[in-house]
């Protein structure tokens, strides 16, 4: 044995390191991170695993210089023994004890500071964690039953020290633990109020939110602030990028939409309150399970839930739907953190740093791969009537689902051709969000630095210009960069066509004589639509050609689809539209669905599938005689604008598929003539054709 091992060796030395108060209190420190560490991450989720979380990091800073010091200390004392397993075992300890240290101040500054724990680092952690079980329990107990076994006089003050060490490390771990109890009973869990009102009436036949499809997974109410407060995952500082975008998306305002307010109201007017439910498990879900579209009540969305429609949390808590649609999906109430809903700092600081330090039932409850399925649209994305709305039978509505099922875009047998909805909708976005990255996910890796995004631009530029939501413009011009095939969307891009989403083509004869008839094709090419286009509730969505044929002086030889200066598309347009009726034959042009019977027109492209507009005019003479009157139309009630042009060598033809997410007369009808209010027109697609005149 070395000089400096001799020290070591004597027991009155191991004894006093045995005993010393800075060995107990880090080795009870040490039990204490061990068994709530194992906690933490073999436990399920509750208050007191949270409290350990916090617990188990503020003891773990507490530990690091104690444990600096005895180390140290420890090592020196100890450093000239000769190699055994009890050496062995101890250096091993020491170095999976500094790197779980290590990881652990990683992981701390990560939740606090950062947007995510790292899980290289977190595997570590548990690893270490582990590791020091297995190498620094043998060490310890391999040296006390060495001691026990060689038992002798000079050995008695050996032993007794290290029955110290055991009750006070013991001692300092179930204080721990007791604190841990402590605050875990102290803290009061938000207690959400699950109940309908008093008065709230329902057949007891049905579901009480019948005729919405929409079920809890408890069957009764949910308390709308457990299923609102997207704000707070803007404001965490990780998922403010998804935030941003989904605060001005059709989701968010669904119930904000002034549009279905109002129509929300006539519907309960008119037929009951109750009857509000068919629409509210889509565009008012919060306020629909809080019980709020009640027979007494004043308001029929609540605060939250008009302020957010489809909210992050009712869209992530989504757990089953079926493909019958109209809202037939089943949502659970999502467990929440500690002070999550605590509008205060130091409260909100506190619930972040869970979420972020503890992740594991945020990412459970949260992230599921139903989300990343058409299938899961379909529970919205899908409509009927039927007779429990209509008193009469059952009527297909839009049905964006089924044609997306149907169509090329979802061929039998090529998954490799296939475009999902969220491809078009939600496509990807170079991300910083602790959301990016997704290996389940088409054309997707873990770490490939992107999310979806939840704009989900589709059509509508309509609502947030006139709630002028916070950046509201970008969404408008995406939304008509989208319309106009502007947007690229490169992941798929192999997949379609370039150019508009729906595309349109001129076809005309080359040239014309003077008093000849002229006939005019518009083509249009459904190029990158899922489904059919126009799609949504077509009794109130219009889609048109714009037709003007002009001469070289500018001249309007023809014109069919303008608009009037109040707004209204001329009659006789060849329109994209659908005319329901109800059950006494009465045009429904109220968006009054609930009293729907079936169509008595209906035009739109199915997928991949092309439509012709066709016109007939009389070139005019060069003479000044008056242009010949438009004939052969496909409609013979269209009344075309025909001017008397002056000389001429040549015809311009330019069309345009113009369109709007809301006629003027529904608008007028909700809002009153005088409103002023109208939806901006988008022009998707042009195109332009020179006829030349020849003389003679």
């Amino acid at each position: 044995m070395t000089a400096q091992a001799q020290p070591a060796s004597a027991p009155s030395s191991r004894a006093l390191e045995w005993g010393s108060r800075l060995s107990i209190f880090v080795g009870g420190l040490l039990l204490f991170e061990t068994i709530t560490g194992l906690w933490i991450w073999l436990l399920p989720f509750s208050v007191s695993s949270q409290v350990s979380v916090l617990v188990h990091t503020a003891a773990g800073i507490l530990f690091l210089v104690p444990y600096l010091v005895y180390q140290g200390r420890h090592w020196w004392i100890y450093r000239g023994r000769p190699l055994s397993h009890y050496l062995i075992t101890g250096y091993i300890a020491f170095a999976m004890v500094a790197l779980n240290a290590v990881s652990g101040v990683v992981l701390t500054c990560q939740a606090l500071f950062g947007t995510m724990i790292s899980y290289t680092w977190d595997t570590i952690h548990i690893v270490t964690t582990l590791a020091i079980i297995a190498f620094l329990i043998p060490h310890v107990a391999l040296l006390i039953f060495r001691d026990r076994k060689g038992r002798t006089e000079h050995a008695q003050g050996v032993l007794a020290a290290e029955k110290r060490w055991v009750r006070g490390a013991l001692a300092w771990s179930i204080a721990g633990l007791a604190v841990v109890a402590g605050l875990s009973a102290l803290h009061e869990p938000v207690q959400w109020a699950n109940e309908f009102p008093e008065d709230y009436h329902y057949d007891k036949g049905h579901s009480p939110f019948s005729p919405s499809l929409a079920q809890t997974t408890s069957g009764g109410a949910f308390d709308d602030r457990s299923l609102t407060g997207s704000k707070n995952c803007g404001t965490s500082g990780c998922h403010a990028e998804i935030y941003r975008e989904w605060s001005i998306s059709a989701h968010r305002w669904s119930s904000m939409d002034p549009a279905f307010q109002a129509i929300q109201e006539v519907m309960a007017k008119q037929n009951g309150p109750e009857s509000t439910r068919y629409c509210g498990g889509c565009h008012d879900p919060a306020s629909l399970f809080a019980g709020t579209k009640n027979i007494f009540a004043e308001d029929l969305s609540s605060v939250r839930g008009y302020d957010e429609g489809v909210s992050c949390l009712v869209c992530h808590s989504i757990r089953e739907t079926d493909l019958k649609g109209n809202a037939n999906y089943t949502i659970d109430q999502p467990a929440r953190y500690m002070y999550e809903l605590d509008e205060s700092a130091l409260a909100k600081g506190v619930s972040d740093f869970l979420i972020r330090a503890y992740p594991r039932k945020h990412q459970e409850v949260f992230s599921k791969r139903l989300f990343k399925t058409p299938e899961y649209c379909a529970a919205c994305h899908k409509q009927f009537i039927d007779e429990e709305v209509n008193k009469v039978g059952w009527v297909q509505l839009q049905n964006q689902y089924d044609n997306w099922r149907k169509s090329k875009w979802n061929p039998e047998g090529e998954p490799d051709k296939v475009v999902e909805c969220r491809e078009c909708h939600m496509p990807l976005q170079a991300s910083n969000d602790p959301a990016s990255g997704d290996d389940m996910d088409s054309y997707r890796t873990k770490d490939d630095g992107q999310h979806r995004d939840h704009r989900f631009i589709a059509s509508n530029s309509f609502v947030p210009m006139v709630l002028e939501l916070e950046g509201w413009q970008e969404q408008h011009d995406l939304t008509v960069a989208w319309l106009q095939g502007k947007r690229e969307i490169p992941e798929i891009a192999y997949k379609w066509a370039s150019g508009p989403a729906v595309n349109i083509e001129i076809q005309s004869p080359d040239s014309i004589r003077p008093g000849e008839e002229i006939d005019i094709r518009v083509v249009i090419s459904s190029n990158k639509v899922g489904h059919d286009f126009p799609t949504g509730p077509l009794d109130i969505i219009q889609s048109w050609i714009n037709l003007e044929v002009t001469d070289d002086q500018g001249n309007v030889v023809m014109s069919s689809g303008s608009v009037d200066s109040e707004h209204f598309i001329e009659p006789g347009a060849f329109m994209f539209k659908a005319e329901p009726v109800d059950r006494y034959g009465n045009l429904i042009d109220r968006h009054n669905l609930w009293e729907m019977v079936g169509v008595r027109y209906r035009r739109a492209i199915f997928p991949g599938f092309s439509d012709v507009a066709r016109y007939t005019v009389i070139c005019p003479s060069s003479s000044g005689s008056p242009a010949g009157e438009e004939r052969g139309s496909e409609d013979p009630h269209k009344d075309f604008t025909v001017s008397t042009p002056g000389e001429s060598g040549a015809l311009h033809v330019k069309a345009s598929l113009d369109y709007r997410k809301v006629d003027q007369f529904l608008l007028n009808f909700m809002f009153g003539d005088d409103s002023g209010l109208t939806a901006p027109v988008i022009q998707m697609s042009v195109d332009e054709k020179t006829i030349r005149i020849e003389e003679g």
